[in-house]
């Protein structure tokens, strides 16, 4: 079973940039397609960027393209979340799990965007 441990996250300014990174445990994780998602508080959990196994295609919540980028290192089992232009509505818990999020969440990332 793959375990996941999201970090990076942090408190930036408004138009600041920070990297998430997701580090699974496991020798499967080159076979799943990945995600971020995030949660809001008082909110559902919401998906905001995917990439696909071999990191050949990628797709992003309308909310987010152009201003975040998701990339992934099958040699180091690890995902990561490129966000610039942040904006005080991405403030979020960040998690990551597969496209179909059927794997245990880990604790997730806290990023906070305030000035």
């Amino acid at each position: 079973q793959v375990q996941l441990v999201e970090s990076g996250g942090g408190l930036v300014q408004p138009g600041g940039s920070l990297r998430l990174s997701c580090t699974a445990s496991g020798r499967t994780f080159s076979s799943y397609n990945m995600a971020w998602f995030r949660q809001a508080p008082g909110k559902e959990r919401e998906f905001v960027a995917a990439i696909s196994w071999n990191g050949g295609s990628t797709d992003y919540a309308d909310s987010v393209k152009g201003r975040f980028t998701i990339s992934r290192d099958n040699n180091k089992n690890t995902m990561y979340l490129q966000m610039n232009n942040l904006k005080p509505e991405d403030t979020a818990v960040y998690y990551c799990n597969g496209r179909t999020p059927r794997l245990a969440w880990g604790q997730g990332t806290q990023v906070t965007i305030s000035s």
